[in-house]
């Protein structure tokens, strides 16, 4: 009987649920998304290891060489090692191997024991996958809480594509991740970026068949994995993506590597280190190495320590209170030569600050990256509730004819629907900013949209026009809609006391000239 999303979802929170005793939820996915990832390897395993079994009915004639030979050589793609082989403790690193043990002293370490032996056996797939697996201590997680948790979780069907595919295990990955983030707020914000967000981005680049992607700030690796998934979505093969991420936190990479596996994405690489101190991803010269399709939701705002001399650094080096640029210089390196693009999202402040990031701004306006500016709505994300948008660039020379010498302007502001935490895109909005990005625009700027259009401000603005304008921005600046609607409230009110003064002032000149022309009885 198949299993439902509905079911698996609501039995892996029960799961999670058991943690409410011991830590915050903001805690839970540390604890929750190893011990689920064990059990989906596990049930992998043992249902792999059945057919081998079942296909093998002479396996007692041969040697236990010649039987793991042919069971890893045809049926297994990863090991579940023993532990603790040749003594009175051996048993198998498997889920129900270790479960059946959780009445006993020391669970915690025996689940740390392995999930460590899995890492180890597995060098190219796993390694440090799990983290530091802190939670593991008795000081931390109790036997009792650890075993209630494992309980529950074992009450999930079992986690194998002969019994859910991996659209239902991924989806319930992501489930996790999202009530994680509602619930938590700050932190979990921190590596999850809303799902529609994700999807709009990648609706505009667009990745195709064989490309690779790369992700600077990959967090739990939901724009790499949007990426297959849209692909696949439109007939592509997703799996033919060569998917790239960087992460800084390294138990956030392992979400990353979790989550790629259990949506059935095994060709990626995510590495651990800061992006901008540390990039990962070079070629064997020590450079920047380039891909086609780049796409980051970087941290706002970030203190970091200015590169003193880099080849990133193109147009200056960004403040040390704000790293915003130093990220987009990156991305830009990252962008390959024929077909390279690149979309992030980050807060208004980089559209016109002053002074460094002026001169970065200047510089890639000059030399024709920038494509788009797409504002979106205030509150959008878990861990702000500032306004960002959308900058998307090309690589030089790059850029469609019709799109050289200007920047695209939309303003999606004012089109979200309200949830419990946060503002959300709806599917419809997503499907008009996509439309605005594709539309043709006339001489002046100015959508040409002879079936009505997205609904939404754009304009297509010349860099003449920008650079009139000191290389602002501003979104404001060139869509009126958004102009108007930024005006706040007491600058309306200033203005209306400022007109109505100067009303009274020109009805009490006129009272005068007429009451000297002897014109009596008229009142304003």
């Amino acid at each position: 009987m198949a299993v439902t999303q509905q079911e698996i979802e609501n039995r892996l929170w029960d799961a999670a649920d058991e943690l409410r005793v011991a830590m915050p939820e903001a805690q839970y996915s540390s604890v929750v998304f190893p011990l689920m990832f064990w059990k989906y390897l596990s049930d992998t395993w043992e249902h792999q290891h059945q057919e081998f079994l079942a296909d093998n009915e002479d396996v007692e004639d041969l040697s236990p060489e010649e039987a793991r030979e042919i069971e890893y050589r045809d049926y297994q793609s990863f090991e579940i090692p023993l532990i603790h082989p040749g003594t009175v403790k051996e048993r198998r690193a498997s889920w129900s191997s270790i479960l059946a043990t959780v009445t006993q002293p020391g669970l915690g370490q025996r689940v740390r024991t392995s999930l460590q032996a899995i890492e180890t056996a597995n060098p190219d797939k796993f390694s440090r996958l799990f983290g530091s697996m802190t939670w593991a201590s008795e000081e931390v997680l109790s036997r009792e809480v650890l075993a209630a948790v494992m309980q529950a979780m074992d009450r999930t069907p079992k986690m194998h594509e002969g019994n859910m595919s991996h659209d239902v295990l991924g989806g319930a990955y992501e489930y996790l991740l999202k009530r994680f983030s509602d619930g938590s707020g700050t932190r979990a914000g921190q590596f999850f970026t809303p799902r529609e967000v994700v999807e709009l981005i990648v609706e505009v680049l667009e990745p195709k068949s064989f490309e690779t992607v790369y992700d600077p700030t990959c967090g739990s690796g939901g724009m790499l994995i949007a990426s297959a998934n849209l692909l696949k979505a439109r007939g592509g093969r997703g799996y033919t993506l060569s998917l790239n991420g960087q992460e800084a936190v390294a138990e956030t990479a392992g979400v990353a590597r979790m989550n790629l596996f259990m949506h059935n994405l095994t060709q990626f690489k995510v590495e651990v280190g800061d992006t901008l101190k540390d990039p990962r991803f070079t070629k064997a010269d020590g450079t920047i190495k380039q891909f086609d399709v780049i796409l980051a939701n970087p941290p706002y705002s970030l203190k970091w320590k200015p590169w003193v001399k880099d080849p990133r650094a193109i147009g200056g080096v960004a403040p040390q209170s704000t790293a915003d640029w130093a990220f987009v210089q990156h991305m830009i390196a990252s962008m390959g030569a024929e077909r390279g693009r690149a979309g992030v999202v980050l807060p208004h402040g980089v559209l016109f600050r002053g002074g460094q990031e002026a001169a970065i701004r200047q510089r890639v306006l000059d030399d024709d990256l920038l494509e788009a500016v797409i504002g979106l709505p205030a509150n959008l994300f878990y861990n702000t509730d500032i306004p960002t948008a959308i900058l998307v660039f090309r690589a030089p020379g790059t850029k469609a004819p019709e799109r050289q010498g200007g920047v695209l302007f939309i303003d999606a502001s004012k089109r979200f629907a309200k949830a419990k935490n946060r503002n959300t895109l709806t599917a419809a909005d997503i499907a008009d900013v996509v439309t605005a990005y594709h539309s043709k625009f006339d001489a002046d700027g100015n959508q040409v949209a002879p079936d009505g259009g997205s609904g939404l401000a754009a304009r297509f603005v010349p860099t003449t026009e920008i650079t009139a304008n000191g290389y602002d921005l501003n979104i404001g600046r060139y869509i009126k809609q958004a102009a108007a609607e930024q005006e706040d409230l007491g600058t309306l009110i200033d203005a209306y006391t400022s007109a109505r003064a100067e009303r009274q002032k020109a009805e009490q000149h006129m009272l005068t000239v007429l009451a000297a022309a002897g014109i009596e009885g008229f009142h304003g």
